[in-house]
């Protein structure tokens, strides 16, 4: 069985192992994040940062995040430091693919081990997908 989107995310955990194996452990978040922009041409991803998610409720937005990434136009990645990755990582995750009409997710932990794991929702589970719609009947991105 292919994958969701296998070509890129092969190409986006060999971009993480390289920062990880260029870096190593202890950087703020921002350093993982900027470092993996900068490799990412290397590996043929298009990668876009601190990418806006809104959710609305009744054509009003209610709520604002920001991603750390979105990934050639199709997946979407947080980047973590810490110890380990807990389920809050996996649900800030689960409500970013929710929140968008994005499928692919993945965390990324840049914590004393590298850890990733990818999370997919497709799009036929979530519903009506109101909430990501704006008063022009557009999906928000």
């Amino acid at each position: 069985m292919e994958l969701k989107h296998s070509e890129t995310t092969g190409h986006l955990i060999n971009l993480f192992y390289k920062v990880y194996a260029t870096l190593g452990f202890g950087f703020l978040e921002r350093v993982y994040l900027n470092a993996m922009v900068v490799a990412a041409k290397d590996f043929g991803l298009n990668i876009q940062k601190d990418f806006p998610i809104r959710v609305s409720f009744e054509n009003v937005i209610i709520g604002r995040y920001v991603a750390d990434l979105v990934v050639n136009d199709a997946i979407i990645a947080e980047l973590k430091t810490v110890g380990t990755l807990i389920p809050e990582h996996e649900a800030q995750l689960l409500n970013y693919l929710k929140a968008t009409e994005y499928e692919v997710g993945f965390l990324f932990n840049f914590g004393p081990k590298p850890q990733f794991k990818r999370m997919v929702l497709e799009n036929s589970r979530k519903g009506s997908l109101s909430w990501i719609r704006t008063a022009e009947g557009r999906g928000v991105r």
